[in-house]
């Protein structure tokens, strides 16, 4: 809209405050779907936006804020996605037409897009173009609706705020897009982007005005917006929250005064924003101190860039594969690999995984695989153990590493810190479910699963973190997955693979194969992805240890190979039975596999070695204190 862009261009402009601060202090529940009263309170919607317009705002914003398809499934409302964002745009317009019939002044409609609430790849299973159809389907109601810019606010992530830039190039090219970022208490966007990268990349997708709402309140927001001036000339936004929640009697209330939001207005103009507003806790009182503050000031003079920013950081890719691990060096030569998984103790001693680990490298194995919380059960660090074994034993590790546990953040400083001690192998798994373990009532992160962890350390090896911020260098880790071939559903299992290995993965190890035939399968739908497959071998112990696999962890075995276990009569015959099922499997998956990973169930060690005994260099295939 011209006429906005030209004001706009003039002088500061004051946008409304927190649409559900004043409905949470009219009694509307934080359970409620806020977006919904557009429809069953519509009346109720009307009178806040008029008291917003009556304090002096002069950027209305629609009440769908959380009206996406995909936030409003979370209500069971995603059938009702575009009457509610069409009313949200008419109740809007239609407190502006009152304002201006009582010749009280002007304000235009902005349409308000917050973020989809959930994770978008490369990080989360949301794609792209996923995410820009939803985007697309509200604005395209909240153009008909008649509104006179777009605002996409809150934005988590630049990947994100992208792809609504892009929704909105397409459907309201003709409309100004307002797009603010949020940040944390280190004036960081929470991708671990900076604002001078978030305002420079923002304004090269093409943004009409960027800028910072929410985040941790107006000290945070001015310290942001005044990073950001130096690396765009568009217009800046800041509408900052009225400071940290606190617990008043059971009911969250923000503490900032009418009088220390007018503050912040005066320096935001002075720092050079050109639209100034409130997010939470932000009331029309707030808006009405703003307002007196900003007409108090001078004129807004023209506002000089005095530089630019350099957006792109330098990546620094990692070594050739052959050269970062002993691991990578095999699997890009071609040679056999072999591996052997262990589980880490309960407590603080390690000593027996150290003496299992130094008996395999005596043996010749390769590495030694140590697994992340099996089974969901809380165990001594793989971390913490796979450098141990390394520094007691010399052979080389390769750390099991889930994401269930663990957020973005510290996913990424548990790597760092991982690449800074020596360990150089990952493999990336999701987890198994808490149910498994011993602690069911525990709850889970899952910022990322397996596949958005990949692509956490892929990102990694190109020396960047996740907000695209030079780290330096390389962490050079050979990047494994896991994969499973006797998957019940199949289909999902390749899809996920192949994601997998677009992510970044170098190599993948299965799950333990006692079915020939579907490993077989399995190598055959994936021939065209070319990375290296490690085959899993699981000794077991006994019947029991076989139902559990089957049932529990619906582990594909033959029947066939039931049977044989319960045909023995003893725990020794049980354990000599699997330990040589084990060995025929080994055999048997050798010409199809670049490499095999023989656990040791139950922390018996000798069982693994005697099983990868005949893959082992000649000479160091004898299990000390067994013939």
């Amino acid at each position: 809209m011209t006429q906005f862009a030209e004001i706009l261009a003039s002088r500061p402009l004051l946008a409304d405050g927190a649409m559900g601060t004043v409905l949470y202090a009219r009694g509307i529940f934080i359970n409620r779907c806020y977006d919904e009263l557009n429809l069953s309170d519509p009346g109720l919607i009307l009178s806040v936006h008029e008291e917003y317009l009556q304090a002096g705002a002069e950027i209305l914003e629609t009440n769908t804020f959380g009206a996406n398809r995909i936030r409003l499934s979370r209500y069971g409302l995603a059938g009702k996605m575009a009457e509610i964002n069409a009313a949200g745009a008419r109740l809007a317009r239609q407190a502006v037409n009152n304002l201006k019939e009582k010749q009280a002044g002007e304000a235009w409609v902005a349409g308000s897009i917050g973020p989809l609430g959930v994770r978008l790849e490369p990080l989360g299973k949301t794609g792209l173009d996923e995410a820009r159809a939803a985007f697309a389907e509200q604005m395209q109601i909240l153009v008909d609706g008649g509104v006179d810019l777009l605002i996409v606010e809150t934005m988590p992530a630049l990947n994100e705020a992208r792809q609504a830039l892009e929704a909105a190039h397409k459907v309201a090219p003709h409309l100004p897009i307002v797009v603010m970022v949020t940040v944390d208490d280190e004036i960081t966007c929470l991708d671990g982007a900076s604002p001078q990268q978030a305002a420079a990349l923002l304004t090269e997708w093409g943004a009409s005005a960027v800028g910072v709402n929410c985040s941790t309140g107006p000290t945070t927001v001015l310290t942001a917006i005044e990073a950001m001036r130096p690396a765009t000339r568009l217009p800046l936004a800041a509408m900052p929250n009225a400071g940290v929640p606190r617990a008043v009697e059971g009911r969250n209330i923000y503490l900032c005064s009418p009088e220390y939001m007018a503050s912040f207005a005066r320096k935001a103009v002075t720092a050079g924003a050109q639209i100034v507003g409130g997010c939470c806790g932000t009331t029309p009182n707030h808006i009405r101190a703003m307002r007196s503050a900003i007409r108090a000031m001078d004129e807004t003079a023209p506002i000089e860039v005095s530089g630019t920013v350099t957006v792109a950081n330098p990546e620094t890719p990692p070594a050739p594969i052959a050269a970062r691990s002993r691991v990578g060096s095999l699997l890009s030569s071609g040679e056999f690999l072999t591996l052997v998984e262990i589980v880490p103790p309960r407590g603080i001693d390690c000593s027996k995984e150290i003496e299992g680990s130094s008996l395999m490298a005596q043996l010749g194995v390769h590495a030694i695989n140590v697994y992340d919380s099996p089974h969901a059960s809380a165990r001594m660090s793989a971390q913490s153990l796979c450098i141990q074994i390394q520094q007691h034993t010399g052979i080389e590790t390769v750390l099991n590493y889930i994401c269930r546990d663990r957020n973005i953040f510290s996913i990424q400083s548990d790597l760092l810190g991982a690449s800074s001690i020596g360990l150089h192998n990952v493999l990336c798994v999701t987890g198994d479910p808490l149910k498994l373990g011993n602690y069911p009532d525990a709850t889970v992160v899952f910022d990322v699963d397996s596949i958005g962890l990949v692509n956490i350390v892929h990102s990694l090896n190109q020396g960047l973190d996740i907000g695209a911020n030079s780290i330096g260098t390389s962490t050079n880790f050979t990047i494994g997955v896991a994969a499973n071939p006797g998957a019940p559903d199949l289909e999902n299992e390749l899809r996920r693979f192949a994601y997998k290995v677009e992510a970044g993965a170098e190599y993948a190890i299965t799950q333990p194969v006692f079915d020939l035939n579907l490993l077989e399968r399995f190598l055959e739908r994936i021939k065209d992805h070319k990375i290296p497959v490690i085959a899993g071998i699981w000794p077991l112990t006994s019947l029991r240890n076989a139902e559990y696999m089957k049932n529990d962890l619906r582990v594909a075995m033959p029947e066939e190979i039931m049977l044989r276990m319960a045909q023995a009569d003893s725990p020794e015959a049980a354990r000599s039975e699997g330990t040589k099922i084990a060995q025929e499997m080994l055999k048997a998956v050798r010409p199809y596999v670049q490499g095999v990973q023989v656990s040791a169930p139950f922390g018996l060690f000798n069982v693994a070695g005697e099983v990868i005994a005949s893959v082992l260099p000649q000479g160091k295939n004898t299990i000390p204190g067994m013939m």
